[in-house]
């Protein structure tokens, strides 16, 4: 018969766990309000004035707030404000691609300290968890962090993390990543706790968080780079599948290109349809003109969509032919999913903009039953690193708010 240790675990009810849930309700209200005075936070918990000052002095001696001056201009003597301390804890994100690692580093209110991008071409295979690392210590450095600083680190890859096998799977094109030991080698290499996720997923949580996702709780997001890959949001939470592989869409079979068995590196019908390299292909058969500052697929892809936004006749023909090729993959989503909402994600179609978007927002109509609303994604510059960060900010205040 197991038997709970009562004296460690509070109970339902008891002051200390109350004081847990007003501390942390207190760091939930700095957070999303900024500087707050203890009047304010009393107001808007319900606490009592004396009960306010308590807690923010509990949480000033552990480390979670400080004084940041005092407001000015009302009636009365000027108050103490108080924010997050953001020295509390730091954590990373990471997006890991075929071509590039790019870190951030934030503090514990969600402010980037330091970003950098690091090309990976001529990294060996066996160096690229090292080398991953020596990119993390010099984004830390640039944020004036020491090594060993980090809370939690969610590292981005465009694949998924067997739970049963702990290897890497959807990511043959990722070399360097295929250790059984992955998660640890990791863990030991960034010096934090690590999480491994999809990078698509992670486009998701950022448009959820504050991106064109917002307020929807069912949502399919649809990523178009190098391959195409999808996120699915059911009830506000991702469904990664038994294998994690949920949403990996661009091996999926669909009208209008050859079931490819075996499937390997971004090939499989979808991305065949869809994927960087079939776009490219169709912009030179409609004789569009356009160069890139990279050779990579995804930057010849993204200028193709953009230069078919300039060029009429041949551009418009393109643009119907792509969003109708979209719009195929996505009626065999939708129509298994029912999302309330899809939003379309990474370089070839944010090129397209709202145009593309409403292209494909008319083709599903047409053919599909379930006819989700279609948006462009509205989250800045990366949304697999915002994401990452997103991730590894709620593990920390987790873990920092319900402790200290």
């Amino acid at each position: 018969m197991a038997v709970t240790d009562n004296t460690r675990t509070p109970l339902a009810g008891t002051p200390s766990l109350l004081r847990a849930i007003n501390d942390r309700a207190a760091l939930e209200l700095l957070l999303a309000h900024g500087p707050l005075s203890r009047t304010q936070i009393g107001t808007l918990t319900g606490l009592s004035k004396p009960t306010a000052s308590q807690l923010l002095g509990r949480l000033e001696s552990a480390g979670l707030v400080m004084p940041v001056g005092t407001t000015a201009g009302g009636p009365g003597p000027n108050a103490q404000l108080y924010q997050v301390n953001p020295a509390a804890g730091y954590v990373a994100g990471l997006d890991v691609t075929t071509t590039h690692v790019r870190v951030a580093v934030a503090d514990i209110t969600g402010s980037t300290l330091a970003e950098r991008t690091t090309p990976t071409k001529g990294w060996p295979a066996a160096e690229a968890v090292a080398r991953t690392a020596g990119a993390l210590e010099e984004t830390l450095r640039a944020a004036g962090l020491a090594p060993g600083s980090l809370l939690e680190t969610v590292v981005g890859v465009p694949g998924a993390l067997d739970p049963n096998s702990g290897r890497l799977r959807y990511a043959a094109h990722l070399p360097g990543w295929h250790s059984p030991r992955l998660l640890a080698e990791l863990t030991e290499a960034l010096g934090s706790n690590v999480t491994i996720e999809n990078d698509v997923n992670l486009a998701a949580m950022a448009e959820q968080a504050f991106g064109a996702a917002q307020g929807s709780e069912d949502f399919v997001l649809l990523w178009a780079e190098e391959g195409l890959g999808a996120a699915i949001v059911i009830a506000g939470r991702l469904h990664r599948g038994f294998t994690g592989g949920a949403g990996e869409v661009g091996y999926m079979p669909v009208p209008g290109s050859p079931v490819v068995h075996h499937p390997r590196k971004n090939t499989g019908g979808f991305q065949d349809l869809a994927g960087a390299d079939a776009v490219i292909a169709l912009a030179r058969e409609h004789g569009l003109e356009f160069t890139a500052d990279d050779s990579t697929v995804e930057a010849l892809a993204e200028a193709a969509v953009a230069a078919a936004l300039r060029t009429e006749g041949a551009g418009d023909d393109f643009l119907d032919l792509l969003a109708a090729r979209l719009a195929v993959g996505l009626a065999a989503v939708v129509a298994v999913v029912d999302p309330e909402l899809v939003v379309l994600a990474g370089r070839t179609v944010a090129a397209g903009g709202d145009r593309l978007c409403e292209l494909v927002q008319a083709e599903l109509a047409r053919t599909s039953v379930p006819r989700p609303e279609v948006r462009s994604s509205t989250v800045p510059g990366s949304p697999v690193l915002h994401g990452a960060l997103q991730r590894a900010l709620a593990t920390a205040r987790e873990s920092v708010f319900t402790t200290h």
